[in-house]
């Protein structure tokens, strides 16, 4: 298995991630995609790629929520890191997006305001995305139509776009397989609430399908409402396979080389 999506950097800080690192390897994870999120973590992750050669890879982008007055300045540093003489590169462009929920509520003008800082900063990045030709890692959270117009005005390759954490339901991830991209699961889908997100599984399939933690967040059942981490992408791995219908073995096989098809490990 693979964890498409994690955040290492508070592991690293408590000294935890060679623990975390066995237990994950235990529970048959092989590999992890420490997700960027602002500059303060890129390189650190780009370290870790350095001390975990083949267990951990890295991506590099300015999340919505670290978007704020003077973006630019974060933006300007990513593509450096493609081409910067260094033995790893990014596997990804991300994440980057757009994400309504955390807008303050009681400030509908100030909410306004940011929400047009992260357009501004999304679309920077899915041009650097497009000249680069990298996969995307694509963070929505009220957002999904903002979202797809922006990545088609950009024009991108949708088949290196994926919507990690999906959410939503049938009617979008039917809208991602049009366009050629993807979405990716978390432990949500053990949530009893989230019976749309498990419809949506269901309607992408296993073509596309990659599984995540989004870890230390959203810990699938049984571990719900604790700290997450890697090793417990097995979980939701097991969970999906068995709403699809299929063989663990077999979910895990064609999930683990869809991830890899799509960073390119």
């Amino acid at each position: 298995m693979i964890d498409s999506h994690c955040h290492l950097d508070g592991f690293e800080a408590r000294g935890e991630l060679p623990a975390v690192i066995d237990r994950a390897r235990a529970a048959g994870v092989t590999a992890l995609i420490a997700i960027g999120t602002e500059p303060g973590d890129w390189t650190l992750h780009r370290e870790l790629t350095v001390r975990h050669p083949g267990t951990v890879y890295f991506t590099v982008g300015l999340h919505p929520c670290n978007v704020a007055t003077g973006w630019e300045a974060a933006v300007e540093q990513i593509e450096a890191f493609w081409s910067a003489p260094q033995t790893v590169l990014p596997v990804a462009l991300g994440e980057c997006g757009l994400d309504r929920f955390h807008l303050p509520k009681d400030n509908p003008a100030e909410a306004e305001r940011i929400f047009g800082l992260q357009l501004a900063a999304f679309a920077a990045q899915l041009s650097i995305a497009k000249r680069l030709s990298t996969p995307i890692v694509v963070h929505s959270r009220g957002a999904f139509r903002e979202c797809v117009d922006l990545i088609t005005a950009s024009g991108v390759d949708w088949s290196k776009v994926v919507f990690h954490c999906f959410v939503e339901g049938p009617p979008e991830i039917a809208e991602l397989g049009r366009l050629g991209g993807r979405g990716s699961f978390t432990g949500i889908l053990t949530y009893k609430t989230a019976e749309p997100v498990r419809q949506a599984l269901k309607a992408q399939g296993m073509g596309r399908l990659m599984v995540e933690t989004d870890a230390p967040y959203l810990a699938p059942v049984p571990h719900r409402g604790k700290p997450c981490e890697p090793a417990y992408v097995r979980f939701t791995a097991e969970y999906a396979a068995t709403l699809l219908g299929v063989p663990f073995s077999e979910f895990d096989a064609i999930t683990t080389e869809n991830t890899r098809q799509f960073f390119g490990l």
